[in-house]
């Protein structure tokens, strides 16, 4: 029997027949076949693979077929195409593919701004190589129908936290309160004079170097700080105090004090940008346990503790078990101490474990004097970054739509011809993309150029990411999503006419079928107008907490800091400034009404009054002259006096304390806190010391030292003048020291910085949002007079007076603008109020603010159509109808 011949393998064959063009794909199968007839006697497995390798060889440009199916071309031929007709119809009507490219950069350039915004804030200590495992402890309570939140604990509370649970493999803890010296200092080498100012100070524990992975130059990390009177320094401070110097062993004084001299035991790198704990000195708390006896003292609340957990340990479950701390540590010494309201206070404890990543965005008030951000902007902002998008995708459907008369014999001609409705929804998507990739281009350009500026409005160090990978493929994957999303609708439209109907002349269907088309004008409008009445709302907000009585004269005050360096002198030094001619009065106090000053809060009680019964207020250290130098208001008794003796012993009160205490007549009368029992002698009315988010508190001044800030009250308009006297006397005071001040109006405004530029933003994205809308409008309004020249020219020929149409053409619009007027206003009276209740001292929300908003908007609407709505009013109907 005749042995059958071998065959090639079937899929290679196959493979060949599918890329190989027809003319050459029977010649070369034959070529190969013989090839491997003649291999396979030789070796039957070498032969089949050499055949399949044989065949991908054969894959090259000269031998791929055009592939046809159903009359359709080869794919990159018709991309080709389908590029080349998308390019001659942009170029083609120049003013609109304007208005389509620009509407979507200005869109692109505010989203790709606010991406980088959120991105910036949500990566905050996502650096750390273990950051799910360490965490911050907190405690939430509840008091006399008040929630409260803290972080501070006494100093013996981490080291119990890691004795008495398995499952903190470490527990450390950090103070910058300026009680230690720590936060804001003067700073100088040893072996120099000069002092300088520094904000970055903190005292911590060697095993808070090992929570957050501190990386190390120069020191051992595992003893850093370990010995009393250590301090590690950043990089960034190596270079400013020891440049080319070996700074290790090197001596640092805080504040001019030589009794602690602080040694240099190691230079780390300088934290990241992106972190809440970001400090430039970090000193020893090794001997803290010598301060006020605070190794055992479970009473005073100093330290944020954070802890480091065990891989699988169950976060949840260590919550409920450090609860037990409350009986077995915090209650004993309140139950010794005997002070109910302390006792019930601390019984109110909800222990809770913050992931160190939450710590920045933490929107919960923790009063742990770190900066953060807030987790509600980033919503907000998203929000807006997303609306503006649409907005331009908007614009992009509207105009595509409204010019389908203009596209409509094009896509009947194309489809006589044989066109697929496939192929023209790929030919509009394609124009679409096209669109958006020249958009994202112009987008990106704007958002990098304008970034500087963003960052000065936000307080922010952004930077454009061009060196990570992902920028790339995201912006043009962006773009082609975005393209396809903004095009999928008119693509679908305009593929759906009817040839028939197209060829008969029915070319208005873009005008006439407006439905959808209106909607999305209106879903513009009502976005411009929300951001417009936020805008008002916010700067009237903010006009209303600069320019509000306060209770106290914050003009022309000047805060002079870092006095308590001058020691001694520092009585003499106020003496001589209040010699000088300029000045009205001086004082010497650090409890001021601004955020950032200190503040000392406790409990008052009056005669007959239970501890648990005493009113939380705060306790303020001043001097003689505070009130006056503040301008304080006093409603009954009188101010302190250097006269009389016994006022070391006497308080002022704020009426907020008088009341609570239930004082019909304060001035006499005896209260008492921690320090021992105080003689009200005057009342003063009650002024915002701090944010108008709170309402005033209770507030008792009494007069102790407090010496870090000198307030000096000018009389006078020449401040320049005033400056340099006051600087001259702070040199012959301190001459190795720089004088640093502010005005207290300035360090007032400072307070709501965060509002100011909430402001700013909503203001910037509000008028990008109004620009891309008219845009729009304005594109739409040409398009639909220009469809209706026609009948202007039977209308002016009739007899029609301009302002009729006028009226005929501008109607449609306003009617649309009205519209989203009606659902906007609700909506952003809604959310407006919502953002007010941050605020116990606010406007109202006045009909003005949105009569205004809406005359605003409609204003605008009406100045975009105006221009090619008049220029249609006074054409000349003969020309046009000649055209007819």
């Amino acid at each position: 029997m005749k042995k059958a011949m071998p065959s090639p393998p079937k899929k290679a064959i196959k493979f060949l027949r599918w890329f190989c063009r027809e003319d050459c794909v029977e010649e070369i199968e034959g070529d190969l076949t013989e090839l491997f007839l003649k291999q396979f006697i030789q070796s039957p497995g070498k032969a089949k693979r050499s055949f399949t390798w044989r065949v991908i060889k054969y894959f090259r440009p000269e031998f791929i077929k055009s592939f046809e199916a159903n009359h359709h071309h080869n794919s990159v031929a018709m991309l080709h195409n389908y590029f080349k007709i998308s390019w001659r119809n942009l170029s083609r009507q120049k003013m609109y593919s304007t208005i389509k490219i620009g509407g979507f950069a200005i869109g692109i350039a505010a989203c790709l701004l606010i991406t980088l915004f959120i991105s910036h804030e949500l990566s905050y200590d996502r650096h750390y190589k273990n950051g799910d495992q360490i965490y911050r402890v907190v405690r939430e309570t509840t008091f006399k129908g008040e929630m409260g939140r803290g972080a501070h604990f006494p100093h013996p509370f981490a080291a119990a936290l890691q004795a008495d649970y398995q499952e903190i493999m470490q527990a450390g803890r950090c103070n910058s309160a300026v009680l230690f010296g720590a936060g804001s200092s003067e700073v100088r080498r040893a072996d120099k004079l000069e002092s300088s100012h520094e904000d970055k100070i903190v005292f911590v524990d060697q095993s808070l170097l090992d929570i957050f992975q501190v990386s190390f130059l120069l020191g051992d990390p595992e003893n850093a700080l370990t010995a009393p009177n250590t301090i590690v320094i950043t990089d960034r401070i190596r270079n400013k105090y020891f440049p080319e110097e070996d700074a290790l062993g090197k001596v640092l004084y805080l504040n001019n004090d030589e009794t602690r001299p602080y040694k240099i035991s190691g230079v780390i790198t300088d934290f990241p940008i992106k972190s809440h704990f970001r400090y430039d000195f970090l000193i020893s708390l090794a001997d803290r346990e010598f301060y006020r006896g605070e190794a055992t003292n479970w009473r005073n609340d100093n330290y944020l503790t954070y802890i480091r957990v065990h891989p699988k340990a169950d976060v949840i479950a260590l919550q409920e078990k450090i609860q037990s701390m409350v009986n077995k540590y915090l209650l004993p010494p309140r139950i010794k101490a005997g002070r109910a309201e302390d006792i019930a206070w601390v019984k109110s404890f909800r222990f809770r474990l913050q992931p160190v990543k939450d710590i920045y965005l933490n929107v919960d008030e923790v009063g742990d004097g770190m900066k953060h951000g807030d987790i509600r902007y980033i919503w907000l902002f998203g929000a807006i970054s997303v609306f503006i998008l649409l907005i331009a995708c908007v614009n992009f459907i509207n105009l595509s739509t409204a010019r389908s008369a203009n596209r409509a014999r094009e896509v009947g001609l194309r489809k006589v011809v044989g066109s697929r409705r496939t192929s023209l929804v790929k030919q509009f998507l394609t124009e679409s993309v096209l669109l958006s990739l020249f958009s994202f281009i112009i987008g990106l350009t704007l958002a990098w150029l304008l970034l500087p500026y963003f960052n000065s409005i936000l307080g922010k160090e952004m930077v454009f990411p061009w060196s990570t990978w992902w920028l790339v493929p995201v912006l043009v994957g962006g773009a082609i999503v975005i393209g396809v999303i903004a095009g999928i609708y008119p693509s679908f439209y305009l593929s759906s006419f009817q040839p028939i109907q197209v060829l008969k002349g029915n070319l208005s269907r873009g005008s006439k079928n407006s439905s959808m088309r209106n909607g999305l004008v209106v879903f513009q409008f009502i976005v411009s107008i929300a951001l417009i009445a936020g805008t008002v709302t916010i700067n009237r907000q903010m006009d209303f907490i600069l320019n509000k009585k306060l209770g106290f004269d914050k003009e022309q005050v000047l805060l002079l800091q870092g006095t308590h360096t001058l020691g001694d002198k520092l009585s003499i030094f106020k003496e001589e400034l209040q010699r000088l001619p300029q000045v009205t009065s001086a004082s010497i106090s650090g409890y001021l009404p601004v955020e950032g000053a200190r503040r000392n809060n406790g409990g008052w009680t009056s005669e007959g009054m239970l501890p648990e019964e005493a009113i939380s207020g705060q306790q303020w250290s001043v001097d003689h002259d505070y009130v006056k130098t503040l301008g304080l208001n006093i409603v009954s008794g009188r101010g302190f006096s250097k006269e009389m003796s016994s006022d070391s012993q006497a308080v002022i009160i704020n009426q907020s304390l008088a009341s609570a205490l239930n004082f019909q007549d304060p001035i006499g009368e005896h209260i008492s806190n921690y320090r021992g029992e105080w003689k009200i002698i005057g009342v003063v009315e009650d002024f915002h010391f701090e944010s108008m988010k709170r309402e005033i508190r209770p507030l008792g001044m009494y007069i102790r030292p407090s010496t870090r800030t000198v307030a000096v009250k000018i009389n006078t308009g020449d401040l320049q003048e005033t400056l340099q006297s006051i600087a001259g006397l702070w040199k012959d005071f301190s001459p190795n020291q720089p004088i640093r001040y502010t005005f207290l109006n300035q360090s007032y405004a400072m307070m709501y910085n965060d509002v100011k530029r909430i402001g700013q933003m909503l203001s910037i994205f509000a008028v990008l949002a109004i620009i891309v809308a008219c845009l729009g409008l304005f594109a739409l309004s040409s398009f639909m007079i220009e469809q209706r020249v026609k009948e202007i020219s039977i209308r002016l020929v009739l007899g029609a007076s301009v302002k009729s149409i006028l009226q005929l053409l501008t109607s449609n619009f306003v009617k649309l603008v009205m519209i989203a007027m009606v659902i906007a206003m609700p909506l952003a009276w809604y959310l407006m109020q919502k953002w007010l209740q941050d605020f116990v001292y606010k406007i109202s929300l006045d009909w003005d603010i949105f009569v205004i908003t809406g005359v605003l908007a409609l204003l605008i609407a009406l100045f975009t159509i105006s221009y090619q709505s008049i220029h249609a009013a006074l054409i000349k109907p003969a020309d046009k109808l000649r055209a007819e």
